[in-house]
């Protein structure tokens, strides 16, 4: 559709697209210096000691699951609210996997359904032993009252960062690690920045690190710090464990480099957007998005709760009408449990409540860094003539 506004896009530039041109008239393509220098700048910014990246955020959540040692007979739990990967991570593993209810304000995972979870599991010897927050929309979870209850209870943190990249937790920037073994954010051309596809894990642990390095490419390494034999030369190398091709480019990592330049405009504008939205569907039948005093959100989204008993219409018929005017709303998340995969695996309808409730009615608005006012506008005019009552 020609005037399609989508919910979200990349924004290339032209020092982008010179980045990207001058890797190519370089001697490296795949494997090059560009990659640990765009390590560097990712755990730089985020105040991390390490960075590894990664062809995905789902490789970069598999690995981290694999380098904290999780594996069959262990337990992963996340929220419901969330794409797949979050979850399926665990499976990857041979682990099982488990959903907590989500805060109804948020959307993230509710600290009071995870205590009385927590209760449950350590009296039935059922606790976790990684538990994956989901900051959703870019919104940082509850960090500090997580981390108390993993020291409590044993369990380690993975933070789902995909879509919080330049979010703030507490004045400290999502991905520091601070409350966390590790912090894993996404490069999908619709997050705050892109190298086309990639991942990256964030930690402050270096045997994390050492082995996530070594699990991107296929488990080999030539570090003198792992070799069973070490009287060899410059070109030996070994396999210690059975790793994957789940390697990022050169190509991706000038990509980058160059969008991370821009990334905290890319914030900026973002955050000027959503309290624009939130001045203009002040009066309209819908929940705007709640912020909590201790976090800072990027909002990758922008998702609002429909009253679909004031609007009089179904939440397909709104969703239909939106996409039917060019608008390009979407929806995050259907509850991963009700999946017909995960429903396989003996999940029902009504085990998160909360989750189920915000599923029935949340529409993501179009947000992203080359959406103007005019186009903004225009999404608002387009909502208030499907919803609103004439």
């Amino acid at each position: 559709m020609k005037d399609f506004i989508p919910y979200g896009r990349q924004d290339i530039s032209q020092d982008d697209i010179e980045a990207v041109i001058k890797v190519l008239r370089s001697d490296w393509l795949t494997q090059g210096p560009l990659i640990p220098e765009f390590e560097r700048k990712v755990a730089s910014y985020c105040g991390a000691k390490y960075a590894v990246a990664l062809s995905s955020a789902t490789a970069a959540l598999h690995v981290s699951c694999l380098s904290m040692r999780l594996g069959k007979g262990d337990r992963l739990w996340t929220s419901p609210n969330t794409f797949v990967a979050s979850s399926n991570c665990g499976l990857y593993c041979g682990a099982e996997v488990d959903f907590v209810d989500i805060d109804p304000r948020t959307f993230n995972i509710s600290i009071d359904a995870l205590k009385e979870k927590l209760k449950l599991a350590e009296k039935n010897g059922l606790l976790p032993k990684i538990i994956v927050p989901v900051h959703f929309a870019g919104q940082s979870c509850l960090m500090d009252q997580l981390f108390d209850l993993s020291k409590k209870y044993g369990f380690k943190i993975l933070e789902d960062g995909a879509h919080a990249i330049g979010g703030t937790f507490e004045g400290s920037k999502i991905g520091s690690c601070k409350y966390s073994e590790a912090t894993v954010f996404s490069f999908h051309p619709v997050k705050l920045v892109t190298t086309g596809e990639g991942g990256v894990i964030v930690t402050n642990n270096q045997e994390l690190y050492d082995t996530a390095i070594r699990l991107r490419s296929h488990g080999i390494t030539r570090d003198q710090r792992f070799l069973a034999d070490r009287n060899q030369g410059a070109w030996y190398y070994e396999q210690l464990d059975l790793g994957f091709h789940y390697r990022i480019t050169d190509l991706q990592a000038g990509l980058g480099i160059s969008q991370l330049e821009r990334l905290d405009i890319f914030v900026k504008h973002r955050q000027e957007l959503a309290s624009r939205y939130d001045k203009l569907l002040a009066d309209f039948p819908l929940t705007t998005p709640w912020q909590h005093p201790l976090t800072k959100s990027p909002f990758h989204l922008y998702v609002v709760s429909l009253d679909l008993k004031k609007i009089g219409k179904s939440y397909g018929e709104v969703f239909s009408e939106m996409r039917n005017k060019g608008i390009g709303v979407n929806l995050h998340y259907m509850p991963v449990y009700l999946q017909p995969y995960y429903r396989e695996l003996g999940f029902r309808p009504g085990y998160c409540s909360n989750a189920e409730e915000y599923f029935k009615k949340a529409i993501t608005l179009p947000l992203y860094y080359g959406l103007t006012h005019e186009l903004q506008d225009r999404v608002v005019k387009s909502l208030k003539e499907v919803i609103c009552a004439k």
